[in-house]
């Protein structure tokens, strides 16, 4: 038996070896080299720094100017012809055989917008006691090109300003803050009257809404020369069209309401049969008329103001002293005795408002999005806003669409194009469409690209967005000659004009964050949580103390205005396109996404040291700890500094590409682990408990801030409650947002 079981052994193992020996002679070479799967290559590809080279030499400055000249010939103000033009011209883009995308379309939504009656124009006047009209402020602004001419401009209004007359005493209540109307009711009996406020400090709706409860029955809002204009105010030779400067006619137009998206349909897309609230239940726009003027009307109401002088700090530019009012007018006016009368006519209409979209679709991961956007409707012609983002993008479009024509490129993501309308009521277009896709876009978006108004001077780059980018955007602004300056990069250019220390990288350019809701990165910041950015060149401060550049919203802002005064040449337009397109190449097509988790750690770390700063005290005096905070932090930083490691200390072209997927999801979900829906309840759509929106004008966590100001004011237990609730909000999102940056479970 044993012998048996020897024989078999030896058998056994010779059948082996001379399987090996046949195995290792008998497999041809050939066969041995075969090639893996073609996707393979593709799936381990990482950016091609030589196409991102050819991309920027082939953005092209005229091309920019003629896209422009192209969306300006006309006035677009959402859901008019103009706009349809636009519209039809994008699309024509977008599909164009050679140089458009792979597929572009029309997305379209009813919505709720304000309007003037063209027939029944909105009228501000000085009135005696016996009905007289002393003075009538103008309705359309002066013409000094034909653009001005054209008769789809439309008249200056504040869109959702309810219709009504209002008759009563001038006051001047500075910038219709809370805090300016309860230093004006010291003095002044407001029941009855109108206030004159300025732009600037407060939002535009809630100069309206912070005058309602002092009973203001009606408000008008100027731009003053020393915030728009350095003080200067002549056309002679001062204003527009000798420089950018605003004329003295100038109205800044705009949306007068809190909330955005559309206002009939909340958390819900504005599609035809969608459900609609009573415009009744509508919350955050103005419940008394206002009307927008310009600074030659303000300054002939102003400078015959009664009553005591204004506080130092409200005064402005006019070569006279600001007073509170009587309330009304100085015994020694013209219109001594006299009302202040508003006629208003707007009205509210269910329109259709078309987003047009375009997208390249990626070759590896065609399931995971990069955003670019920009909206596409202007209150006039919209030069600048939002036509020279617009022109950017189509030039952005141009270029890599005939790549991919040409079969030269196809990203690794698949890019998406938005234009979007409406934007100018309420950033509708993009609201709409995150609500529609809230789900797909949740899941798949790795980031939002916002080129809005792409130049408001031609002095440097400004970038806001989420700490996670401040990389890529550095790496994209070091590759981009500075615009007129061949030898400077726009990296070394931004730093001198924004900068900042950062403990872990010395002296940087500093960028900003997307803690409002100023531009079509809000639903996607806010509402969604995807990391977002937000690029433009801008002006040299030192020279200007312009809030913005002063064609805003108003009939002036015109190719003509754009490439005398704002840049000539359009050589900055040519640099934001380079620096954009370059992040958004970079995003697309890295292997690894280029966010970077330690730099948002850094962010976290300064929020945390001023809150400690300004609030530890106090709170630790109630029994209520700051620990838990300090400790998600630190714990935020160390899952950070281990992903990097990972990163770092990785193979990822040679390791399997679930590895690259696994760690790409961790840094494109890490914003969605900062939302909480209930931590901000009375504010519409903001659910990102670091970048919401703040009134305590702190430089750290918005709901703590806000909170801690409430309770500070108050004293109310209850309201040191809400401080301890938003500790603990911010301290598990902190820790949670941690927990997604660690190894998996």
């Amino acid at each position: 038996m044993i012998k048996q079981a020897l024989i078999l052994v030896v058998c056994g193992a010779a059948v082996l070896t001379v399987g090996i020996l046949i195995g290792h002679y008998g497999i041809t070479k050939s066969s041995s080299s075969s090639s893996a799967p073609s996707w393979v290559k593709d799936v381990v590809k990482d950016v091609d720094e030589s196409f991102i080279e050819k991309f920027l030499s082939e953005v092209d400055n005229i091309q920019i100017q003629e896209n422009l000249r192209e969306l300006t010939k006309v006035p677009h103000m959402a859901t008019t012809v103009g706009d349809e033009q636009t519209v039809q011209f994008m699309l024509k883009r977008w599909q164009d055989p050679d140089t458009g995308l792979d597929q572009a379309w029309r997305e379209e939504y009813m919505v709720y917008l304000s309007f003037p009656d063209p027939k029944n124009p909105n009228k501000v006047t000085v009135v005696s006691p016996t009905d007289t009209v002393l003075h009538t402020a103008r309705e359309k602004e002066k013409n000094y090109t034909k653009d001005q001419d054209d008769p789809e401009v439309v008249q200056p209004y504040a869109a959702y300003s309810p219709a009504g007359h209002a008759k009563g005493k001038l006051v001047y209540a500075n910038q219709g803050k809370p805090s300016d109307y309860q230093e004006l009711n010291r003095t002044v009996d407001l029941r009855g009257t109108i206030a004159i406020t300025r732009y600037g400090g407060a939002g535009r709706a809630a100069k309206a809404i912070n005058a309602a409860p002092f009973g203001v029955i009606g408000v008008l809002v100027y731009t003053d020369p020393a915030d728009i204009n350095d003080g200067l105010m002549s056309d002679v030779d001062e204003t527009y069209p000798h420089s950018w400067y605003m004329p003295p006619s100038g109205v800044e137009r705009g949306s007068f309401n809190t909330h955005y998206g559309d206002l009939l349909t909340p958390y819900l897309a504005a599609k035809e049969e969608t459900y609609r609230i009573p415009a009744e239940n509508i919350t955050g726009i103005p419940p008394i008329p206002i009307q927008p003027i310009g600074f030659e009307d303000a300054y002939k109401l102003i400078c015959e103001l009664g009553g005591g002088k204004a506080p130092d700090n409200w005064q402005g530019a006019f070569n006279c002293t600001y007073n509170f009012g009587g309330p009304g007018f100085k015994p020694t006016s013209v219109f001594n005795s006299s009302d202040v009368k508003l006629d208003i006519y707007n009205f509210e209409e269910v329109k259709n408002s078309s987003n047009v979209m375009g997208v390249i679709r990626g070759s590896v991961e065609p399931d995971r999005y990069v955003i670019y956007g920009n909206h596409r409707d202007s209150w006039v012609h919209g030069a600048i806003d939002p036509s020279s983002g617009t022109s950017v993008m189509l030039e952005l479009t141009r270029v890599l669409g005939r790549m991919v024509k040409q079969g030269k490129w196809r990203p690794r993501r698949s890019i998406i194009f938005g234009s979007w309308g409406a934007e100018e009521f309420g950033l509708i277009g993009s609201a709409e469409y995150t609500e529609q896709y809230f789900t797909k876009l949740s899941e798949r978006t790795v980031a939002y690209i916002n080129v809005d108004i792409a130049v408001f001077a031609n002095a440097t780059l400004r970038a806001s967005g989420m700490p996670s980018v401040q990389n890529v955007i550095f790496k994209a602004a070091k590759q981009v000659n500075a615009a007129g300056l061949d030898s400077t990069s726009v990296y070394d250019n931004w730093i001198k004009y924004f900068n900042r220390t950062s403990p872990e990288h010395g002296t940087i350019p500093n960028v900003g964050y997307l803690s409002g809701a100023g531009s079509d990165y809000a639903a996607f910041v806010h509402y969604l949580g995807i990391t977002s950015m937000d690029i433009s060149y801008t002006y040299d401060r030192s020279k200007t103390k312009a809030r913005i550049y002063p064609a805003y919203h108003t009939a002036y802002d015109t190719f003509d205005y754009a490439s005398k005064y704002i840049d000539p040449g359009f050589v900055s337009h040519q640099a934001v396109a380079r620096t954009a397109g370059n992040v958004l190449i970079r995003l697309a097509d890295s292997l690894v996404l280029p966010l970077n988790c330690s730099d948002y750690a850094e962010s976290l770390e300064a929020y945390l040291k001023t809150a400690v700063t300004l609030y530890e005290q106090q709170v630790h005096a109630r029994n209520i700890s700051m620990e838990p905070l300090k400790r998600a932090v630190a714990s935020f930083r160390r899952a950070a500094s281990h992903l990097d490691q990972v990163i770092l200390s990785s193979d990822l072209a040679n390791e399997t590409p679930l590895k690259v997927r696994r760690i790409n999801d961790q840094l494109m979900l890490l914003d969605r682990a900062f939302l909480d829906p209930l931590a901000f309840p009375h504010k519409y759509a903001f659910r990102h408990v670091i970048w919401a929106s703040s009134s305590a004008g702190k430089s750290t966590f918005p709901g703590l801030a806000d909170a801690f100001a409430k309770a500070e004011s108050s004293g109310q237990s209850s309201d040191w409650d809400k401080v301890h609730y938003h500790l603990s909000v911010l301290s598990q999102a902190i820790e949670g947002a941690a927990n997604t940056l660690t190894d998996v479970i």
